[in-house]
């Protein structure tokens, strides 16, 4: 027997059969298409298919000014969209060499902080929910709400904020941001036991994911995977730790670490960077600098030819942005090393040889954002 889709063919003997995941968006958190072979209920042989949500966003950064394609980046992992963006100001800020006000430093971390948070909130959410728990993904949008207005009222959008600009931020905090935030931290310090109470500690969960999708330190390491999935697997790699940008520097917080690499751990180390995104936003929001949110740049903005790179930690791992200048005001050639992209080739080792069934729950913990990928 055997199947062809996009001239790629998997075979399979008559004792296997050959089903596809996807390429429909509830299954895949976008639009990705999994083709499986299975012996029996064990999954011998995985392909993922790529490009159902290519836009060519590379290669429209070409076409747009330096203060233009910043935003484009919103649309790949649309729930780190802040911290994508941060990542291109900062680029752009090296190229100037730009002095950032210690203001919109401190904002912009602050920022970058509570998108993580509301990222692994939405992530906890949808694995309950994926695996067929739905009360957490209402607990989870109980906090995650709270931050979304937070956003609204200060960046007046909830999810693609478009905040970061060259030398700061695009305006000054809303004059609540300081209270809602400690509201917001004071509520959610109350509340996480639930998340332990429904799933951490819940054995149902425990048995679907301690032991399933293990992912070896060695493996991680040669696909070049990162954030909570290399970390799972025992890699220290957190960029806020090993490149500090804006205001990491100057504030405590601990780069969670797990040995086990299955399921379980990557599911214990988002759990643990939510409690440490809090500790580092508690450090920054009473010491918000007074000053100027934005340095004074021209309104058209032609770095010297060269190229450039900045790389940042979002909520699933090291985005890297590459900008080649040309001394023009729109970028030469504009390259993103993304996680999602990494991350993915982690799903065939571990899914091969597991049971169909465990495949939602390793799917579930890589936390795959497909625009990501497809860019």
């Amino acid at each position: 027997m055997e199947q062809t889709i996009n001239n790629r063919i998997l075979q399979s003997s008559d004792d296997e059969f050959i089903i596809n995941v996807g390429p429909q968006h509830p299954s895949t958190h976008g639009v990705l298409h999994l083709q499986l072979r299975l012996d029996g209920e064990e999954i011998a042989d995985l392909k993922p298919f790529l490009g159902y949500i290519h836009r060519g966003i590379e290669k429209m950064c070409e076409s747009l000014t330096y203060k233009q394609f910043i935003y484009l980046t919103s649309r790949m992992d649309y729930l780190s969209a802040h911290i994508n963006n941060q990542a291109c100001c900062l680029a752009i800020e090296k190229s100037l060499q730009v002095e950032v006000p210690e203001r919109a430093k401190v904002i912009r971390t602050l920022m970058a902080e509570l998108t993580r948070l509301a990222s692994h909130q939405l992530w906890w959410g949808s694995t309950g929910l994926d695996m067929g728990a739905v009360s957490p993904f209402f607990y989870a949008f109980r906090e995650r709400e709270m931050i979304l207005e937070i956003f609204e009222e200060t960046c007046g959008s909830r999810l693609t904020m478009n905040y970061c600009v060259p030398g700061g931020v695009m305006n000054d905090i809303h004059p609540d941001f300081v209270s809602k935030v400690k509201k917001l931290i004071q509520q959610f310090k109350a509340n996480i036991h639930e998340y332990d109470e429904l799933l951490t500690g819940n054995p149902i969960f425990q048995s679907r994911t301690r032991g399933v999708g293990y992912l070896p330190k060695e493996d991680a390491i040669s696909l070049a995977c990162s954030g909570p999935v290399a970390r799972a697997s025992g890699i220290s790699c957190d960029v806020r730790k090993k490149e500090p940008y804006d205001a990491y520097d100057r504030v405590e917080f601990e780069e969670i670490i797990a040995s086990e690499g299955d399921c379980f751990a990557r599911y214990r180390v988002r759990m643990k960077e939510m409690l440490e995104s809090m500790k580092i936003i508690e450090q920054l929001i009473d010491n918000i600098p007074a000053g100027d949110y934005r340095a004074k740049i021209k309104g058209i903005i032609k770095p010297p030819a060269g190229e450039y790179f900045q790389r940042v930690e979002t909520a699933r791992g090291e985005l890297g942005v590459f900008i080649v200048s040309d001394g023009s005001n729109k970028p030469y050639r504009v390259k993103f090393r993304t996680p999602n992209f990494s991350n993915l080739a982690a799903l065939k080792p571990m899914s091969l040889g597991a049971k169909i069934g465990d495949l939602v729950a390793i799917m579930a913990s890589l936390d795959l954002i497909i625009p990501d990928i497809d860019r």
